[in-house]
């Protein structure tokens, strides 16, 4: 039986890119676009009307930006993933868009192929991160577990760790962390291991729990 095409939304400011992204998404295999935004705003009332799998959302747009839809498709299209894909990677919009609900952070200067993989992964539940987005992520992270005057139970979290922590608390498997953060499949099974001891926690499913309980969803 053949799979269903992954149906995908493109959304950008600029006409010009966000078609030329459309064209190329349309040829690859297994992705069908069905359809594009001009912004945040454009981009809820689309995914309400077309059900899209996936979002590929642009960052600074005018009106709503992406950062804003994101926390508005959370709560109103909650079956879609959306993908950050933005020539920024300024860390302050890497760790909001994070914090409200995207499942992933690339810069626009990606392939095409890469990109429909990367699009294909989100919809499989793989968080997909651009190595730069995720070394300014950590290290944000990182300055904010220093500065908090309360650590966590166990002690705090590393950045790297905190963001092991939520891809677990999405429900990704080893592989598939390992993938997603470009790892090897030991040092997630080690850093997974780590955050359990540090925090006190038995198994993945509290560490989902007190991913939760902390924000990080």
């Amino acid at each position: 039986m053949t799979e269903e095409p992954v149906r995908v939304l493109v959304v950008d400011d600029q006409r010009l890119f966000r078609e030329s992204v459309a064209s190329l998404l349309g040829i690859q295999p297994g992705i069908t676009v069905v359809g594009t935004a001009a912004d945040g705003r454009d981009a809820v009332e689309r995914a309400l009307a077309l059900g899209p799998d996936v979002v590929l959302m642009d960052v600074r747009m005018p009106g709503m930006d992406g950062v804003e839809a994101v926390s508005a498709l959370r709560l109103r299209v909650p079956g879609c993933r959306v993908l950050m894909l933005t020539t920024f990677d300024d860390e302050e919009y890497v760790v909001r868009a994070l914090s409200l609900g995207a499942y992933g952070y690339l810069l626009k200067d990606l392939p095409a192929r890469d990109l429909a993989a990367a699009v294909r992964l989100a919809h499989a539940g793989v968080a997909q991160f651009d190595p730069a987005a995720v070394a300014r992520l950590g290290s944000a992270l990182a300055r904010a577990d220093t500065g908090s005057s309360a650590a966590p139970p166990g002690g705090s979290l590393t950045g790297r760790e905190v963001e092991v922590l939520r891809l677990v608390a999405r429900g990704s498997t080893n592989r598939e962390i390992a993938a997603a953060l470009f790892l090897s499949e030991g040092t997630v099974k080690n850093h997974v291991s780590r955050i359990l001891a540090r925090l006190g926690l038995r198994d993945r499913t509290q560490a989902a729990v007190h991913a939760r309980d902390q924000g990080l969803l």
